[in-house]
């Protein structure tokens, strides 16, 4: 028996080097709009900054939407806390404590940096508001979270869509750059 062997008994041919997931890509979700997602990852991660080069610290958090025709969908936000700026940082750091204020405050009385452990336990899997912004570098396009706030049991009402010009995607292959916010 090989590893390489799917659930119907199919032996892959590991030699030919090729394979297609399928799927492709998504429309970026409207500017504006507000979506219910739950925080499925957060966790420190080093990210090289767009202008500098230097490695930062960010912390990462991946949004999972759930409900709505977004369902499924995943948005990931880095929240540079450690930004040299200190414009940035101050922004980054209110960012941060809104999600936790959000989600019962559980960081805030840390009064310490927090660590990978105590994003886990305080942020994840607790519903949320986000407020989506657009972004489009060199051809490539997504969401960022502009904004945070709590959910309450009800969804606000959604800004009406404004009609986007479709552009080709060109240089998809590259996804390790960092979005300059």
């Amino acid at each position: 028996m090989s590893y390489f062997q799917t659930s119907d008994n199919e032996v892959i041919d590991a030699t030919s080097g090729e394979f297609d997931a399928g799927g492709g890509s998504f429309e970026v979700i409207p500017e504006g709009s507000q979506v219910l997602a739950l925080a499925g990852e957060a966790s420190w991660f080093d990210a090289t900054d767009f202008n500098t080069k230097e490695v930062v610290p960010v912390i990462s958090i991946k949004w999972e939407i759930v409900g709505d025709d977004y369902n499924g969908r995943v948005i990931f936000q880095k929240i540079k806390v450690e930004e040299g700026d200190v414009k940035k940082r101050d922004k980054a750091l209110r960012m941060l404590a809104a999600i936790d204020a959000n989600c019962g405050g559980g960081l805030a009385k840390l009064g310490t940096k927090p660590t990978d452990m105590d994003l886990a336990g305080n942020l994840l899997n607790k519903p949320m508001l986000l407020k989506l912004g657009e972004w489009a570098i060199n051809g490539n396009d997504g969401n960022w979270v502009m904004a945070v706030s709590k959910f309450t049991g009800t969804m606000p009402a959604q800004p009406v869509a404004k009609p986007r010009a479709q552009q080709p995607a060109a240089g998809m292959d590259d996804f390790d750059d960092d979005i300059p916010f």
